[in-house]
């Protein structure tokens, strides 16, 4: 593969797409905020997510072209930061369309991120992308207007897919390390009820599974998830037992809007119950490395 463009790809995820494709590309591209510049043979190119500045140029003759941009979601939802989660993936998304549409050689596949937390509330059904049923609240319409905005242009020349990204754990960023803390501290009991489910997927797979839909050339909406999601009790537990605390404090609902409001954060992180199932990675016969918890806990801590 030639060339590959990462929008937006500094943070967690960026790096971790990074240390994946970094020896499958002949060149990679990052488009960043911060200055221009080459680091190991990395092109870092500024960019403001929102009007060429030139950046657009790098989209010739790109394999894939893929965008992390918006926000974190990891805030207060204020007024002004919903907003600013909203706008920061719509601009971005359009002005990628329109570099794209704008390009001689165009890049041939563009993977944009989307949530797996599009799907709705769900404790009894498992969600997939023919069967999942999508719900009504902030982070349900974000993502949909995040994913209008991508695949209502068409880009004749280029195919699309929207990533149903679930919670990534990673060795070295992501949702991981601070849950780690949290169970050796003793606060690693249930949050909420527990009964709600867990989405997630090891970082690796995630990797993989970027580098199997480029690959595949499989396009639409792809749940990027790990094929067993798990009741956050379960999960907490398993995850003291692997960092070796005997016990956990358990996190009810009233505790963790106070703990989310000093940390600046918000309990529907922990609390919606995602239920995602990857199911068409599976039917195109994607294999997960790290297919259960205990597995992903195991290497994570190795």
């Amino acid at each position: 593969m030639k060339k590959l463009i990462i929008a937006a790809g500094t943070g967690f995820l960026g790096q971790v797409l990074v240390n994946h494709f970094k020896n499958k590309f002949e060149e990679i591209v990052i488009l960043t905020r911060g200055k221009s510049q080459t680091i190991d043979e990395i092109k870092y190119v500024n960019w403001n997510a929102r009007t060429f500045t030139g950046w657009e140029k790098e989209l010739e003759n790109a394999t894939a072209l893929i965008n992390l941009a918006g926000k974190s979601v990891d805030c207060r939802y204020t007024k002004k930061n919903k907003k600013e989660i909203l706008w920061s993936r719509i601009d971005s998304t359009k002005i990628l369309n329109k570099a794209v549409l704008n390009c001689q050689n165009p890049p041939k596949h563009w993977l944009n991120s989307s949530t797996a937390t599009i799907y709705r509330f769900s404790l009894d059904e498992q969600m997939d992308e023919v069967d999942g049923e999508i719900g009504n609240d902030f982070s349900i319409n974000v993502a949909l207007s995040w994913e209008k905005a991508f695949f209502k242009t068409e880009t004749p020349k280029t195919l699309k897919t929207a990533l149903r990204t679930s919670i990534v754990l990673g060795k070295n960023g992501g949702a991981f390390i601070p849950l780690k803390t949290l169970a050796k501290m003793g606060f690693g009991g249930k949050q909420g009820k527990g009964n709600q489910f867990v989405s997630w997927i090891h970082e690796e797979d995630f990797a993989n599974a970027v580098n199997f839909i480029i690959e595949k050339e499989i396009t639409g909406v792809i749940n990027v998830v790990s094929p067993e999601p798990i009741r956050n009790v379960d999960f907490m537990q398993k995850l003291r037992k692997v960092v070796g605390f005997p016990f956990g404090i358990p996190m009810n609902k009233f505790f963790l809007e106070i703990g989310s409001f000093f940390i600046r954060t918000e309990t529907e992180l922990v609390l919606k119950s995602r239920n995602v199932v990857p199911k068409r990675l599976l039917e195109n016969g994607f294999r997960f490395k790290f297919g259960n918890i205990d597995e992903a806990f195991k290497d994570l801590l190795r």
